[in-house]
């Protein structure tokens, strides 16, 4: 595990996934991530790559051959090399040497940068495409934060306030079977009561947000999540059947890219928010974490 502070944050990351396991605030001693726990969902920050969400059949095709590839992709489970550290900052790398030939044909170099400025903690990642020909991927970021914050607290007492991104239409899409159906633009999107029912249909998904606020309408604690220009954002929590509840956390997730559509012709270059990147050139997205 790699320790990365300031005075006003403490952050734990670890190598496998080169996954935010804890953020902690030193002047509250809040953790504001979710555990882990696997009773509900045994991750905490993930990583997707190179696909966010699900395929069609699990599978996509590419210059005439099919290939196979899980939800979410594999990143989130590969091992990491801590590449640089200093106070406020980590960056981790991993190099793609091959290893994934049969699901995924390019080969890429992934860097993921850390930094503290106050109380907010930034991600950057950086894709390099190493490849003699344009490479088609997405990317997603999937951090899950606990729920209620303090002691006394229930879900239902916290709320999403969406800011749109300026000048463009919201989407919203949901998903049947893990596959993405349109559902039509919203005009009047501002906040989200969190409540059981919520996710009942799995995650909620827009297009054109630029940050979400979630905030207790009890206390001032709560997580800014700020990220411009990003295509599409979900925000989910497991779903418990048996008992008709949400899981203990709610998952803020900026997406460049997105599931499959019901309707795919299931060629990765043609997927709906698909990116595409030059030979030999490099991706690089951030966003941005406050702990309040």
């Amino acid at each position: 595990m790699t320790t990365i502070e300031n005075d006003w944050l403490k952050v734990h990351i670890a190598k496998e996934g080169a996954e935010i396991r804890s953020v902690t605030h030193k002047k509250n001693a809040i953790d504001y991530m979710w555990s882990g726990d696997s009773e509900y969902w045994g991750r905490v920050a993930p990583v997707l790559f190179p696909i966010v969400g699900r395929l069609k059949d699990d599978q996509y095709e590419l210059n005439g051959q099919t290939y196979s590839l899980t939800q979410h992709g594999f990143l989130r489970d590969v091992t990491f090399e801590v590449n640089e550290q200093k106070e406020g900052y980590a960056s981790f790398l991993f190099e793609s040497d091959g290893q994934f030939k049969n699901i995924y044909p390019y080969e890429f170099t992934a860097i993921i940068h850390y930094t503290l400025n106050e109380n907010s903690l930034s991600v950057k990642w950086e894709i390099i495409n190493k490849n003699d020909e344009d490479m088609y991927f997405s990317i997603g970021a999937h951090p899950a934060f606990k729920l209620p914050l303090v002691e006394g607290e229930e879900v239902r007492d916290y709320m999403l306030h969406i800011t749109p991104q300026e000048n463009e239409k919201v989407m919203q899409y949901e998903l049947k079977n893990a596959l993405v159906h349109e559902k039509g633009g919203i005009t009047d999107l501002s906040t989200i009561q969190l409540d059981d029912s919520l996710f009942v249909n799995d995650a909620v998904i827009y297009s054109h947000i630029r940050r979400i606020d979630l905030q207790s309408k009890k206390s001032d604690h709560g997580v800014e999540v700020s990220f411009d220009h990003f295509p599409f954002v979900g925000i989910w929590s497991k779903y418990d059947d048996k008992n008709h509840t949400m899981a203990p956390f709610v998952c803020i997730e900026p997406w460049y890219g997105i599931a499959d559509m019901h309707d795919t012709t299931g060629d990765l270059k043609e997927k709906f928010g698909i990116n595409r990147l030059a030979a030999n050139e490099t991706f690089q997205r951030d966003y941005t974490m406050t702990f309040k």
